[in-house]
């Protein structure tokens, strides 16, 4: 695949370039227990993802450099906050473990579609409904002083029902396409 420079300085394509160099800035404020910056980190990283897919689609700007960095900064972006919070909140575990499982099952059906020339065509509805879930929970257990209560745990849980359900969803699909392309 060749990408052309103009590919890759499109205002879409920046955006998502910054969402990956304000990772490393969001793990720094985190571990320097500036929860409200790291808070506003991951609000601004997610209004960059709305804004540039909105970019792309409203001025035909989606670039096939676009379809991996996107999902490629997402992915970042989720594994850092499950990441550091895994050192503060207790039964974080359960929410890492199932992110792992889930992004690479995802990653392997991914691979084995593109050896066999299919794709999925961008993220799904359910695959979106969980990330905006997963951003305002994720959100909310870095600003508010909820850390290993009660209500950390309900956050944690209907993020796990959400990925859960996205992740069954997406096998779900995945075997599908794999049933027919394999039976055409």
């Amino acid at each position: 695949m060749y990408i052309k420079k103009s590919d890759i300085c499109t205002i879409p394509n920046l955006l998502t370039m910054l969402r990956i160099i304000l990772v490393p800035i969001f793990i720094y404020y985190y571990m320097q227990d500036e929860q409200l910056i790291a808070a506003f980190l991951i609000l601004a990283c997610g209004f960059t993802d709305f804004l540039d897919g909105y970019i792309a689609r409203h001025t035909n700007a989606i670039s096939e450099i676009g379809k991996m960095l996107d999902p490629f900064a997402d992915k970042l972006l989720q594994f850092a906050i499950v990441f550091v919070l895994l050192f503060k909140i207790q039964h974080m575990k359960w929410v890492f473990l199932l992110f792992m499982v889930k992004e690479t099952s995802m990653f392997l059906c991914w691979l084995y579609m593109r050896k066999k020339g299919g794709y999925m065509n961008g993220a799904q509805w359910f695959g979106k409904v969980s990330t905006a879930v997963f951003y305002v929970t994720m959100f909310l257990l870095l600003l508010l002083p909820i850390k290993n209560t009660i209500y950390s745990d309900i956050l944690l849980l209907i993020t796990t029902i959400f990925l859960l359900i996205s992740f069954l969803l997406y096998m779900k699909t995945y075997f599908a396409m794999f049933h027919k392309m394999n039976h055409s």
